[in-house]
């Protein structure tokens, strides 16, 4: 197989053996990878893969199909379109991936599309409805709504039928996040002027929690799965959570155990499925490259301005 490689610093394609599936496991062609700000940081050498996983090469997920199975697995795996989420590997022609971590990736849905999928709404939905407890008529606030996370996070909000206000650098993506379903779409410069809201999906940092903190409505959920955008320190007015009751918790996928994990795809699977295969859920495309230009894409993810997911096309020879 073919796979990039973070070697002090530096990325290269460089030539591997094909990995064999072990129990429970599925060896996956992969055809799609997405490329995510963890990757980034992997790459600088602060955000390691969890034990067990390739500490060389980066990627937390992927679409391909299943070519094999380990012991233990149901051959009738093989063939199956499949996307997941990995600690890590994805950016290669292969992976090896749990098949309790497999989701089934629709014929109504191309698998570009699904490359994109499992980081953004396995995040966005354990977040949202296992930690944040949205429901339907509460008010969402999604900080940093144009990226992967962000805009799953707006699309699961008009899903449950919660009030979404969608909060982004500039107005250049209003459109599209009123067309994937956000009520409002605003920036830093209004976050305070906004009604209330139940839950805040924290995906900038303090540069967004500072001002959302004087936002919470009574028992509202705070949410922190990013600070990349906006530093991860900042003062908390402790007299507002005690007036409100609000709660502030946070969490990382990667790091989870293998049962934990398994667990979240199970609840995205069984309730975004049948959405997804409708048409009702989707995955804003920002740019595809080819597996051999990984150094472009880690430059074009790095960019702001950029609106969805940006992919690697990891079939494509490496040359």
């Amino acid at each position: 197989m073919f796979a990039t490689i973070i070697d002090n610093g530096s990325l290269r394609i460089e030539e591997r053996p094909d990995p064999s599936p072990g129990e429970g496991q599925v060896l996956i062609a992969n055809e799609f990878a997405g490329v995510n700000a963890a990757d980034l940081l992997q790459r600088r050498g602060v955000y390691p893969s969890p034990p067990g996983w390739p500490a060389d090469i980066p990627g937390m997920e992927l679409s391909g199909r299943v070519l094999t199975v380990g012991e233990g697995v149901d051959e009738t795996w093989c063939g199956r379109r499949v996307c997941a989420i990995v600690g890590g590997g994805a950016q290669a022609t292969h992976s090896l991936v749990p098949v309790a971590h497999l989701i089934e990736v629709p014929d109504t849905v191309a698998m570009d599309a699904a490359g994109g999928f499992a980081e953004a709404y396995i995040t966005a939905y354990d977040a949202l409805v296992l930690q944040g407890h949205l429901s339907r008529g509460e008010r969402l606030l999604v900080s940093g709504a144009s990226g992967g996370v962000g805009s799953a996070a707006v699309q699961i909000g008009r899903l449950l039928g919660a009030h979404v206000t969608a909060v982004t650098r500039s107005n250049a993506h209003r459109a599209q996040l009123l067309e994937l379903g956000a009520n409002e779409v605003i920036t830093l410069d209004d976050v305070t002027r906004i009604a209330p809201v139940n839950v805040v999906l924290e995906l900038v940092g303090a540069a967004h929690l500072s001002l959302a903190q004087s936002r919470l409505d009574n028992f509202a959920r705070v949410v922190v799965i990013g600070v990349a955008g906006g530093g991860s320190h900042l003062e908390i007015d402790l007299l507002n959570i005690m007036r409100t009751r609000s709660a502030l918790t946070g969490s990382t996928l990667r790091s989870r155990s293998h049962d934990e994990k398994a667990e979240v795809i199970a609840h995205v699977r069984d309730a975004l499925a049948d959405p997804w295969r409708r048409g009702e859920i989707w995955v804003p495309l920002a740019r595809t490259f080819a597996l051999a230009k990984v150094e472009d894409a880690y430059a074009f993810f790095a960019r702001p301005g950029k609106f969805g997911k940006v992919l690697l096309a990891t079939s494509l020879p490496a040359s």
